[in-house]
C-alpha cells in the first residue's frame, strides 16, 4: 500500500477514536468532525511517520477524554496540540496550581516525550461580562493563520500546529530549517490583532 494513502487511512481512523472518546466538558473546543478527518487526511502529506502520526493522535485522545474529564468544568479552557509525541498545552485557566496540574495529568500519558505548558493564568476572569474591552477573536486569527502559512512560499502547512489565545500566538510542530520557521513567524506576526508569537516549532530537516 502506498505510504501517503496508508497514513491517510490511518490518521482517519484515528480521528474516529477521538470523536467518539471526547466528553462534554465545557473546557473542550468544540470539535467538528469534519474538520477533524480533513485534519487527518492533511497528515498523511506530512513529514512524519506513520507510528508517529498514530501514537500522536492517540496522545490527543488521552488528553481529551483523561486529562481534561480529571480536571472538571471548572476550568475555563485547555487544549493540547501534539506533534511527534511533543505536547502543546494551551487556554486560560484561574488558579496556577491548574495549570501545573494539566501538565502533571499529560506527563502520565504514554509516548508523551515533552511537554511545552503555555496555558495563561488570568484572574480574575470577568465570566459574565458580555464585551471584554480590548477583545480579541482568537478565531479569526487562528483562520488567518491558516490561509496566510498555506499561501505562503516556503513554509509547510502540514507540519505547523498553532494556538491563539487573546491574541498571543503559540506556533508548535516542525521546521525543515531555520528560514521556514522564522518565515512562519513573520508571517503571523503581520497579522492584525495579533499582539506576540512564541514560535515553539523544531528544526528538523526533512530525511533525504
Amino acid at each position: 500500500m502506498d505510504r501517503a494513502i496508508g497514513n491517510g487511512w490511518l490518521a482517519i481512523a484515528g480521528a474516529a477514536a477521538l470523536i467518539s472518546a471526547a466528553p462534554t466538558a465545557q473546557a473542550i473546543e468544540l470539535i467538528n468532525p469534519f474538520s477533524i478527518i480533513k485534519s487527518a487526511v492533511e497528515a498523511a502529506v506530512e513529514d512524519r511517520s506513520t507510528e508517529d502520526i498514530a501514537k500522536d493522535l492517540a496522545i490527543k485522545a488521552t488528553f481529551t477524554k483523561d486529562v481534561i474529564s480529571e480536571m472538571g468544568t471548572d476550568v475555563i479552557s485547555i487544549k493540547a496540540d501534539v506533534y511527534e509525541q511533543d505536547v502543546m498545552l494551551t487556554g486560560v485557566v484561574e488558579d496556577p496550581k491548574q495549570k501545573i496540574q494539566a501538565e502533571k495529568l499529560t506527563r502520565k500519558i504514554e509516548d508523551v516525550k515533552k511537554i511545552f505548558n503555555e496555558i495563561l493564568v488570568i484572574k480574575p476572569v470577568k465570566k459574565k461580562k458580555g464585551v471584554v474591552e480590548n477583545f480579541v477573536d482568537d478565531t479569526v486569527i487562528e483562520s488567518k493563520i491558516n490561509a496566510l502559512l498555506l499561501d505562503g512560499k516556503g513554509v509547510n502547512v502540514t507540519n505547523f500546529r498553532w494556538r491563539s489565545v487573546g491574541g498571543h500566538v503559540y506556533l508548535f510542530g516542525r521546521a525543515l530549517g531555520r528560514a521556514e520557521k522564522a518565515k512562519a513567524s513573520k508571517i503571523v506576526k503581520e497579522i492584525k490583532n495579533v499582539l506576540s508569537v512564541k514560535n515553539l516549532a523544531k528544526i528538523k530537516p526533512k530525511k533525504k
